[in-house]
């Protein structure tokens, strides 16, 4: 250590790129660029001492270094090193022998041209013998004579040479010099003070050296084990192909290959896709077919043949013919068929127009799956149905990637397949039904798939490349657009299908249920006759529903027990009467009861809307003696129990103009029910008729029986708009309604409603409670006024 006091505190700097020199350590250098050759001179005049520092690395990652360093590439902390020997070649480099005396720390630099000359300062090393050092020393002993074992390119002689080191800061930079290590690394075992740390870095970076070595060993017995069966195997198949080619045997593999690349040029891949094809049969070709790799990369091949890359349909766009098959189809759904009219009017002007989303939303039967069936007859189209109810794993529509055992294509892939064209329409059944959980959003995946702009570069994880989805046309269906997905629900063009009449249904029946079910059951033409009043009794004493699944179904058990009498006596043709009913479909199960309900005070009459379409709601209200107290019961959820609360502060607010006594409620209880309680109810549509319900109760006067009302009211006593008012009057049509109240913002609603489904109802608007009350409630007789009032008071 006295050869540090020699050390000038000015020094030259030699730059080295990818190299660490340690004190204690002899090692060779070469200089190669001309420039420093001034500096070599000045220190060998000089006591033959000069600085060297390494370049920095270029990243965290990236161990190359800048081919010119400056002085802003390279490391603070370096080593003063004594030049032994030097040898100038004849080509302007310098070969030198130098070993390291101390670390330095670069303080500043004095000159940058032609070489670096820096003022540097010595920083000693720590000195430590504690048992910690010494443990610590001979572990590094014992694992460096392991690493020396396994490591072929270390010398055996290294061995000793560490075990004859006694002082702890040689044997780090000793370790240092000969163990393969990133610049880095060696830079940080420079700069750390402390012994012990040094120490423990070393013992790091040998155990981590044994451990490759250790897994670099197993990895190349395996592999040699491998060779030697791949070689075994080759030379087995080789016989076999001689002994199969000896009998007159194909080559079955050479033939499978003909015929895969024969399917993909058939196919006609656009670039990408091409390119694929082309990277996987080569790679095919190469694969043993005992290979687990052979079948997967096969049917890889065979899903790109088998896609529809440029096979489509041609469209037929004949107005007038696309308009009669959809009347044939389904009756009404106007909005629909003029949609479908519109869009094909836009294709025969414009070729490459992109495929509408369409959204049906409407209740259970009212014929949307079988709409989606009738466009396509119409477009002269493939028809595709995808079912999204109960689906939650995201790769159902994305597909799997083929890392994983058994992959597939997600279902939109494998619709396209089936349908054999890459513009069929694909109806997505249920959208409104998919969920979500661990395995992904099938929702957030469907966005890229249902978006015009961006379903052009479709990418299946199982295929990784683009599919071209904008020539499909995609219709969705749901029964409620609550549960979607706002960002789904975006991309789509929403077309809602109301409930049908009564008269729909006779005509829907009559026109397409009965002549079908007398078809599947096998009925000679004209054996099932239904008259139009025993379907009108079905529909309003045997089904309630928007649509008419229901009255199929039942129209199914007529026809089964006239072909039962068919087949057992030989009976003729049946014609059903209303009368004939009971006999075949059993006792009716709806009766009308919305005037048998209202015929008392305290009942009103609501107009619900549900999933399934619209529905008549009662609300009951009932008084008892106590205090204060107020139950709702029926299954309401918090909306709506909301309203009720808000219901009642409205009729104590109006007490006196309702002629109640003010202070009613401290002396009784008040309950609240809504039958059908099983049923789950929500919402804020209610709070009229909850509010009617009350003043009918505690006025004494019932509620008009053919009033029904709906809307939403707030403490001011304003009634508020809500929605579904066209389904909400097919019920109140249906149940025998004659007035409707409503709120009068949803008047535009109405307007928008055909007139044969209004006829026969009267629509009063209204904006204030009192309004709603003066038109619902029904002058009672004055003696039983008289006794309700005095009860109040």
């Amino acid at each position: 250590m006295d050869q540090t006091k020699k050390i000038p505190d000015i020094l030259p700097l030699l730059p080295l790129r990818g190299l660490v020199v340690f004190p204690t350590t002899i090692v060779p250098l070469s200089v190669n660029d001309p420039k420093f050759g001034p500096a070599i001179d000045e220190a060998m005049a000089a006591g033959q001492v000069i600085g060297v520092a390494a370049a920095r690395p270029r990243g965290e990652a990236d161990d190359t270094v800048p081919e010119e360093p400056t002085a802003e590439d390279l490391f603070l902390v370096g080593t003063a090193v004594r030049i032994h020997k030097m040898l100038k070649a004849p080509d302007g480099s310098i070969k030198l022998l130098v070993e390291g005396l101390a670390r330095l720390r670069v303080e500043d630099y004095v000159q940058r041209e032609p070489y670096l000359r820096a003022q540097i300062r010595v920083a000693p090393e720590g000195e430590s013998r504690s048992r910690e050092v010494e443990a610590l020393m001979r572990s590094a002993l014992g694992q460096v004579q392991k690493l020396i074992e396994k490591a072929p390119y270390l010398p055996d002689e290294l061995s000793g040479a560490a075990a004859n080191i006694d002082d702890p800061v040689r044997l780090v930079y000793f370790l240092a010099s000969i163990i393969r290590m990133p610049l880095r690394e060696r830079q940080m075992v420079l700069e750390i003070d402390d012994v012990e740390e040094k120490l423990r870095r070393i013992l790091q970076v040998l155990g981590r050296e044994l451990e490759l070595l250790e897994l670099g060993g197993r990895i190349s017995s395996q592999i040699q084990s491998e060779m030697t069966r791949a070689q075994r195997e080759h030379y087995l198949r080789e016989q076999l192909r001689a002994i199969q080619k000896e009998l007159g045997e194909g080559d079955d593999r050479e033939a499978e290959m003909a015929d895969l690349r024969e399917r993909i040029a058939r196919a006609k891949l656009p670039e990408e896709a091409q390119k694929a094809a082309d990277r996987e049969l080569k790679r095919l070709e190469r694969l043993n077919p005992a290979s687990a790799e052979y079948p997967i990369s096969r049917t890889y091949l065979e899903w790109l043949a088998d896609l529809p890359w440029a096979v489509s349909t041609t469209d037929q766009l004949d107005l007038a013919n696309a308009q009669r098959i959809l009347d044939e189809d389904h009756y009404g759904l106007e909005e629909v068929k003029e949609r479908i009219v519109e869009y094909l009017a836009v294709l025969s002007l414009k070729q490459d127009l992109k495929g509408p989303i369409l959204l049906f939303v409407g209740p259970p039967g009212v014929g949307k799956t079988s709409l989606g069936q009738s466009i396509a007859r119409a477009l002269g189209r493939k028809f595709v149905r995808m079912s999204l109810g109960g689906m939650r794993d995201e790769a159902e529509i994305r597909g799997h990637r083929r890392t994983y055992v058994g992959a597939l294509p997600g279902r939109i892939i494998q619709s396209l397949r089936t349908a054999g064209s890459n513009n069929p329409v694909m109806m997505l059944d249920e959208v409104d039904k998919i969920g979500a959980d661990f395995r992904g959003d099938p929702a957030s995946a469907l966005l890229e798939v249902l978006d015009p702009a961006q379903n052009h570069t479709f990418r299946d994880h199982y295929l990784e490349v683009p599919f071209d989805l904008s020539r499909v046309l995609f219709i969705a269906t749901a029964n409620s657009l609550d549960p979607i997905h706002p960002a789904l629900l975006d991309r789509m063009e929403v077309i809602r299908i109301s409930g049908y009449t009564v008269e729909e249904k006779v005509h829907i029946a009559q026109r397409y249920l009965v002549p079908r079910q007398a078809r599947d059951h096998g009925l000679p033409e004209g054996a099932l006759v239904i008259e139009d009043d025993a379907i009108r009794h079905i529909v309003s004493a045997y089904t309630r529903e928007a649509g008419v699944r229901n009255l199929d179904r039942q129209i199914a058990r007529i026809a089964r027990k006239i072909a039962r009498r068919i087949a057992a006596d030989g009976a003729a043709a049946a014609r059903i009467t209303k009368a004939d009913l009971p006999d075949l479909l059993g006792p009716e199960r709806i009766f009308p009861e919305v005037m048998l309900r209202t015929a008392r005070p305290g009942v009103a009459t609501g107009l619900a809307w549900t999933e399934a379409g619209g529905e008549v709601l009662f609300v009951e209200a009932t008084r008892m003696p106590g205090g204060k107290n107020l139950t709702l019961t029926g299954s309401l959820g918090t909306v709506m129990q909301e309203s009720a609360r808000t219901a009642l502060s409205l009729v104590r607010s109006r007490a006196k103009e309702l002629g109640i006594d003010e202070h009613f409620f401290e002396t009784s209880d008040l309950h609240i029910h809504v039958p059908a309680g099983a049923t789950p109810k929500d919402g804020p549509s209610a709070g009229v008729t909850i509010t009617v319900a009350l003043a009918s109760l505690l006025t004494g006067r019932p509620v008009k029986p053919t009033v029904a009302m709906t809307g939403e009211i707030n403490l001011s006593g304003l009634i508020l708009p809500v929605g579904g008012i066209k389904e909400k009057v097919l019920a109140a049509k249906q149940a025998g309604i004659k007035t409707v109240i409503l709120p009068k913002r949803n008047e535009r609603d109405v307007a928008e409603i055909p007139d044969h489904l209004k006829a026969g109802l009267e629509f009063r608007p209204v904006e204030t409670i009192e309004e709603a009350l003066q038109l619902a409630l029904s002058e009672a007789p004055a003696g039983e006024a008289a006794a309700v009032g005095m009860g109040a008071r």
